[in-house]
């Protein structure tokens, strides 16, 4: 008899091929049989009308405090996710030294805007070796999978001290020492290494974080640690300015380690011009022996503007400081007199900024994001837009536009988007060959982005809604988020439903699945504050054979586990 039966579900496997009908069987945390009428089962779903996928993998995560707390790894389980990866953009906690935790902690603040004061709550750094990080990880039960990647920016001030945190150039002794103790790191079980090379990242103090401006000579003592190894992806973001512009390096490294590197080029945005001579050049790349691959997000990544946000336009205007910490409720029914009303508005700024210094178009690129929340909106839809069609200035239809459904509302402003008001640059880039779906961002800016629901947003907006300038197929598209990820990773136990791999299953109810509004909660330790962002359509999300989630909500079991290293396929 089996563990679990899974009957009449409309099955996509997660390899590309068409969809079919039929049963899984599940024994163990392993998938028994798929598609055949399977034996009668312990416990059985009946999923006619349902569609049945792998787990998505969502491999550019920043969870990395968040799992010493929370074994649901929210809100990406709540968005069927079953495995995530973190330690992306070279931050992240491990490997320190004793007396280097607070820096560490100021980084992840300064670069993930996650609050300091929730981090020393909920960490608590029994560790030193990368090793050491995720035998304390595997102490805890959880829903889901996670895995985790060496950081450059904790690798380089634990190697070199206060030195590798001032950005010195480290000696011959130093490249060696990365070198091993990023060996010895996979070998311990991280799924690669990871560096930041944007300017964008900062300390607290404004300083590039560690490794930034690092030598060629480093990042490939990097990857090499990684070769030592003989696995691993090398993850990096860079602004492609300088050495990364001709990716020499990268190519270079690949050829000779013959392991991925995984490339998150800021600057242009997923709309950007730039973005797909940047895909045809990494192409061609791989076509001479390079093994190169680029991180694309689903939608244009932006920041979410509120009263309850950290992004709130109105927090460093005058008029505004003295109400600024009453209850919303409160704030808002202030905000509603008349006087202050239009104080506030007097003060406010001629163009609005934004918290990444990523150059905008004013009011003609904020929009009302709404619930549920569109993503894809219209120039006609703009502040800009709504300001002109009403005889108002704009920065009256923003303050107005804030107050509305009692102050959660939100006003969405996407980067790199107003060129075309619309996703179309990205349709065949999702279908690239050097594309992988990523930049979720989980985990990170918590109160100013919220992307980790973008494996919803890519089945539902991307394969059922978007039908005016063309669609993904649904197939490709779970392949995409599924098989495609796991196996970049070196995770061939999972990401597709096939006999003898990871029973990582969602149930989905196609035509109800949906996001709605991003909403600010207060549920991390110190009282720490976040967007979080719910999904519908989600009948069950399974972990290895066992039902984690139902109907959106936690079931109590907790079958996931640290992933340590790649995942040979079953025989």
């Amino acid at each position: 008899m089996h563990d679990l039966v899974i009957r009449n579900c409309t099955i996509v496997d997660g390899t590309g091929r068409p969809r079919f009908s039929g049963d899984i069987a599940v024994d163990g945390d392993k998938i028994g049989s798929v598609g055949a009428t399977a034996g009668a089962g312990r416990r059985e779903i009946n999923a006619a009308g349902l569609i049945a996928a792998p787990g998505w993998v969502d491999i550019h995560s920043h969870y990395d405090g968040q799992v010493a707390w929370d074994p649901y790894v929210s809100p990406s389980s709540w968005h069927g996710v079953t495995t995530v990866i973190m330690g992306n953009c070279g931050v992240g906690f491990a490997p320190v030294r004793r007396g280097a935790e607070q820096f560490l902690i100021g980084l992840m603040e300064a670069v993930e805007d996650i609050p300091a004061a929730t981090l020393n709550a909920g960490i608590d750094f029994q560790w030193e070796t990368f090793g050491e990080y995720l035998d304390s990880l595997s102490r805890m039960k959880r829903a889901i999978d996670i895995g985790a990647q060496v950081p450059h920016c904790a690798l380089r001030v634990y190697v070199m001290g206060e030195r590798g945190a001032g950005n010195e150039p480290a000696t011959a002794d130093e490249l060696a020492r990365l070198r091993a103790v990023v060996r010895d790191s996979v070998r311990a079980g991280a799924l690669g290494a990871s560096t930041s090379r944007t300017r964008v990242h900062r300390t607290p103090e404004g300083e590039l974080v560690p490794g930034t401006l690092a030598g060629i000579d480093e990042v490939m003592a990097i990857g090499r640690g990684l070769g030592d190894a003989g696995r691993g992806v090398f993850e990096v973001i860079s602004d492609m300015t300088g050495v990364d512009r001709s990716m020499e390096w990268m190519q270079e490294l690949t050829r000779e380690t013959g392991l991925p590197l995984s490339l998150a080029a800021l600057g242009n945005g997923p709309t950007g011009p730039g973005v797909r001579r940047l895909f045809d050049f990494i192409k061609g790349c791989n076509g001479r022996g390079a093994h190169l691959v680029s991180q694309i997000a689903v939608r244009s990544p932006g920041q979410l503007n509120g009263l309850e946000a950290s992004t709130n336009p109105l927090l460093n205007l005058p008029s505004y400081k003295p109400i600024a910490d009453l209850p919303l409720e409160q704030r808002v029914a202030r905000m509603r007199d008349p006087q202050l009303r239009a104080q506030i508005i007097a003060e406010m700024p001629d163009k609005p900024s934004n918290a990444f210094d990523v150059p905008t178009d004013g009011y003609a690129g904020l929009f009302v994001l709404g619930d549920p929340p569109n993503y894809e909106p219209g120039a006609e839809l703009s502040l800009a837009a709504i300001a002109q069609r009403q005889g108002r200035p704009p920065h009256e239809v923003y303050y107005d536009a804030l107050l509305e459904r009692g102050g959660r509302e939100l006003i969405y402003q996407p980067f790199n988007y107003t060129r075309s008001y619309s996703l179309d640059p990205l349709l065949d880039l999702l279908m690239h060959p050097v594309s992988v779906i990523s930049l979720s961002d989980g985990g990170a800016h918590c109160a100013q982005i919220c992307d980790a629901g973008a494996p919803t947003y890519l089945i539902s907006h991307w394969v059922r809604d978007r039908g005016r300038n063309g669609r993904l197929q649904l197939e490709a598209a779970v392949r995409r988020q599924t098989r495609d990820n796991a196996l970049l990773y070196g995770l061939d136990d999972r990401g597709a439903l096939l006999e003898g791999l990871k029973a990582d299953i969602n149930l989905i109810d196609f035509d109800r699945l949906n996001l709605r509004a991003p909403e600010i909660v207060c549920d991390f330790p110190a009282g720490g504050k976040r967007f979080v962002q719910r999904a519908e359509g989600y009948k069950y999300t399974i972990v290895s054979g066992q039902i984690v989630f139902e109907d959106g909500q936690a079931t109590g079991a907790m079958p996931g586990r640290v992933v340590r290293g790649a995942s040979a396929k079953p025989s």
